[in-house]
């Protein structure tokens, strides 16, 4: 199969239906991750990206026959996928997923988040995304595409502008090819991508290189610092613009201050218990899946700069360890 995504089968071919049928399901299944990980981006949800992309794969499937050829089979799929997301989002808007209730009287948050969908992707996972390169309208590199703040960035953006940055912006395609992706014009498709390009909230500091002695020592040194709740040395790695998240929870804590103030009220709700890291890695970025006493609590993310922390992510829901356990790509903390 071709990178560009050649025609999935041949009407022609000679061989009998159930052979082509198997080469075809084959051809389908191979595009499965980078499918995956497009879902991911528009949806901001691991869980709900596996949803849509079984949906998407049936749909393809149940359409062979009526797949003429006029665009590369890539194409075709990500068509399917994308209105596949669409839908799921406009289903999506009519419940909120609930927040969970810290076991302890928090301080007054910062703000509250408008961002309540976000799940952590796993490394493991981007390791079978072929490494192709994107087509030459993208404007984002691939690491920046999966980080975490790119990826909550989107989901701040109206769906079908989420949509059209996402093909274009990412992964490369022309407008003329996106238009017909979405059932629209390329007119219409260069104002949704005008809007989308216009509302993105996404500063990005360049992080220090994967696996490499700065990250080493800062996932370390945090590492350290949050399971012995020792505030002053964890304060001591936050930039000054450094943030703390909990998805599905709204509380957002801005400043050295105010994410101090958390943890400490935090680690005084756990003190006598014992909490305990096991690095990995998520979006790119390093990351840490969490138990206290054994019992599975979450994921956090680390956002880094090239000298400190600049945010951390905590999920907090300990089923998303499942998505890391079966998968885990280690996180060089010596």
């Amino acid at each position: 199969m071709s990178p560009s995504g050649a025609a999935l089968y041949d009407t022609e071919d000679p061989r009998n239906g159930t052979l082509v049928a198997e080469i075809a399901f084959e051809e389908l299944t191979a595009y499965r991750q980078e499918l995956l990980l497009h879902c991911y981006r528009l949806l901001g949800s691991l869980t709900d990206a596996e949803d849509v992309l079984q949906e998407t794969l049936l749909a393809a499937w149940r359409g062979l026959d009526g797949f003429q050829g006029r665009a590369s089979s890539r194409s075709w799929l990500y068509r399917i996928a994308t209105n596949r997301c669409l839908n799921a989002l406009r289903d999506r808007g009519r419940r909120v997923p609930p927040a969970p209730s810290p076991p302890f009287q928090p301080p007054e948050p910062s703000r509250h988040g408008d961002v309540r969908w976000l799940q952590p992707y796993p490394d493991a996972l981007l390791e079978f995304v072929p490494d192709a390169a994107p087509g030459p309208e993208a404007r984002y590199t691939a690491r920046e595409a999966v980080e975490l703040a790119f990826v909550a960035a989107l989901q701040r953006i109206p769906p079908r502008q989420t949509a059209v940055l996402v093909l274009s912006d990412v992964l490369g395609y022309p407008l003329s090819e996106v238009a017909p992706m979405l059932g629209t014009t390329p007119t219409a498709v260069k104002g949704l991508l005008q809007r989308a390009r216009a509302s993105m909230d996404h500063r990005r500091a360049e992080p220090p290189a994967r696996g490499s002695a700065p990250e080493r020592h800062l996932v370390r040194r945090f590492a350290e610092a949050f399971t012995c709740d020792d505030i002053d040395a964890l304060v001591a790695l936050l930039t000054d613009d450094a943030w703390l998240s909990m998805p599905p929870a709204p509380h957002e804590y801005h400043g050295v201050a105010a994410i101090a103030s958390f943890l400490r009220a935090s680690a005084e709700w756990r003190a006598g218990r014992r909490l305990k890291l096991e690095p990995t890695r998520a979006n790119g970025q390093p990351a840490f899946t969490c138990s206290l006493d054994g019992e599975a609590t979450g994921v956090i993310v680390l956002t880094l700069t090239g000298d400190g922390v600049r945010g951390i992510t905590r999920f907090l829901d300990g089923r998303l360890q499942e998505h890391f356990e079966a998968r885990r790509t280690p996180c060089r903390v010596e």
